[in-house]
């Protein structure tokens, strides 16, 4: 039996519920303006718990980035994920995966995350790492992989299958950053779903086996 006790459930909670609402306060207020008083009265602590979980303002914001993230992350491979049995008509599969990522893409909480990026960037450029290589390149990754099992089924025609998911990606992510305008304006949903079938129409046209 290990000897390392996990933390109680409580505790890893509470550290949680403190990270939503910092990355909460950061998101209203940027880093400079932001303070842990009003961070703990989000949370819904007194501000001595959230120096007992998080021992200072950089911290915070620092732990609250990559805890948002690591969340964001974990939809976007999910999205990818439906990639893993696509069915017999691979298009509908495709497109469910692009609107999926452009779900997440134009999330509020996603949106923020970036937008706090560019604004703190300069003084803490390691979050890049954290945000952008942890993250972007892990669902490029993911559906790189997912992409070349596909190839190699014969169902799509891909030589480069990292270069061919950077694409697909970019087919969504410019149209998307175009029509909301860097994040400003909300997209309908019906916009969504013809940037979506756009993005796997031309994506089809340039991978699919017919270009074979």
């Amino acid at each position: 039996m290990s000897g390392v006790r996990a933390a109680p459930r409580g505790r890893i909670d509470k550290r949680q519920a403190i990270l939503d609402a910092a990355f909460r306060v950061f998101a209203r207020q940027g880093y400079a303006n932001a303070c842990v008083q009003e961070i703990a009265a989000e949370a819904g602590v007194a501000k001595p718990t959230v120096y007992n979980h998080l021992d200072s303002k950089e911290r915070l914001f620092r732990e609250a980035m990559a805890a948002a993230a690591a969340s964001a992350t974990a939809r976007n491979l999910a999205a990818v994920d439906r990639l893993r049995a696509p069915g017999d008509d691979l298009r509908p599969a495709l497109q469910e995966v692009a609107r999926r990522l452009l779900d997440c893409y134009v999330d509020e909480r996603s949106r923020a995350l970036w937008r706090l990026l560019n604004a703190e960037l300069a003084a803490f450029p390691d979050l890049l790492d954290v945000v952008w290589g942890e993250g972007t390149s892990r669902v490029t990754e993911a559906l790189a992989d997912r992409l070349a099992r596909l190839a190699l089924a014969g169902r799509l025609t891909i030589a480069d299958p990292a270069r061919a998911a950077e694409q697909f990606s970019g087919l969504l992510m410019g149209p998307v950053d175009s029509r909301s305008r860097l994040g400003t304006r909300q997209v309908p949903e019906v916009e969504l779903d013809e940037l979506a079938a756009a993005a796997v129409e031309t994506f089809l046209a340039a991978f699919g086996p017919a270009a074979a």
